[in-house]
């Protein structure tokens, strides 16, 4: 049997009753296994006890996920911002992305995953994708339950001749919207696919050296099971892990 590609997942550090942890919700990791077809190993956050390149060898590419954290406004040259935050991930996302392009593997990200990227490779974030006047409102009105924020939705654009467009076969994809940060300056390198109707880059792609990078701010692994287009976002993410994309 040909073993299946192996895919790393970030993790993010929690806290479980009363003590730190290190943690993945379950939906990324089963929707990437299932529609993936890959295997998967949990890539901890704890830059004092190991570096993003003791792990890149070992993995044929990585998933960074979406997460309740934000980036600390340090790492793109600004100051200030709303919390929580998670150094620790800050810390190994930014590099594995750095170590996972130097070895020429697939990287992909989803939300927090997708700014992460972004940052990682020069670009900043703006934070006022739900409150600005200038945009449509790209997370759900406060109070609402938690289900209700992923029904929170709009189209999305997708760029003629991309990867997106390509893959999906359409010219525009309806998605959930849960972010209140977004991209600012997109980084040198990256490719737009997707924008939402106020012009707010929601995905990208690029081949950096032999790098595939692919990333979104929606959620796909929000019940893929009823979504075909969140199946599909996964099955290229098995598709370019083992090279047929």
């Amino acid at each position: 049997m040909t073993a299946r590609p192996v895919l790393g997942i970030i993790c993010c550090q929690r806290t479980v009753g009363t003590e730190p942890a290190q943690a993945v919700i379950e939906r990324y990791v089963r929707a990437a296994m299932q529609y993936a077809d890959v295997a998967a190993l949990l890539i901890p956050s704890l830059p004092d006890l190991m570096t993003a390149a003791e792990v890149a060898p070992r993995l044929d590419g990585v998933l960074l996920t979406g997460s309740p954290s934000n980036i600390e406004g340090n790492r793109y040259a600004d100051e200030g911002g709303e919390g929580p935050f998670d150094p620790g991930r800050d810390e190994i996302a930014l590099s594995m992305v750095d170590a996972m392009i130097g070895r020429g593997r697939p990287v992909f990200g989803i939300c927090r995953g997708f700014q992460e990227i972004n940052v990682a490779l020069g670009g900043t974030l703006r934070r006022d994708t739900s409150a600005s006047d200038e945009l449509i409102r790209h997370h759900a009105p406060g109070g609402v339950s938690f289900d209700a924020m992923f029904d929170h939705n709009h189209r999305v654009d997708l760029v003629p001749g991309g990867i997106l467009a390509r893959t999906y076969d359409t010219p525009s994809l309806d998605v959930n919207s849960v972010h209140f940060q977004g991209i600012g300056r997109l980084a040198d390198g990256l490719t737009v696919e997707a924008t939402a109707p106020d012009g707010l880059v929601e995905a990208y792609s690029a081949t950096i050296g032999n790098s595939p990078v692919v990333a979104v701010q929606w959620h796909p692994e929000w019940h893929p099971e009823a979504n075909p287009d969140s199946r599909t976002f996964f099955k290229l993410l098995g598709q370019t892990l083992r090279g047929t994309a």
